[in-house]
């Protein structure tokens, strides 16, 4: 992931979210020149996509989730990825719901 994919523009999205480059790389554990270094078209790695994903646009707090749904998701990742996709769709309908 790119910040200069057609796909992702996370300079677009921290923007869209109001936050400077402190705030918005400093919640997934990434420096503001680290950030601003993935801004700048430098390859993100895939933990650090992950993190982006999870926190700024799936506004999950990594800070609440528990070590029990983490063993659940990769249980059933490996297991069932088909009903691992029905309940995070069912989840994020929900959410729109609230």
């Amino acid at each position: 992931m790119k910040s200069t994919d057609k796909e992702v523009d996370v300079r677009e999205i921290r923007r869209k979210l109001g936050m400077n480059q402190s705030q918005f790389w400093s919640k997934i554990g990434v420096t503001q020149s680290g950030g601003s270094r993935y801004e700048s078209g430098r390859n993100i790695p895939r933990p650090v996509q992950a993190l982006l994903k999870l926190v700024h646009v799936e506004q999950i707090d990594p800070g609440k989730v528990k070590r029990e749904e983490l063993d659940v998701i990769e249980y059933l990742k490996n297991a069932n990825p088909e009903l691992l996709k029905t309940l995070k769709k069912e989840a994020r309908a929900n959410k729109k719901k609230a």
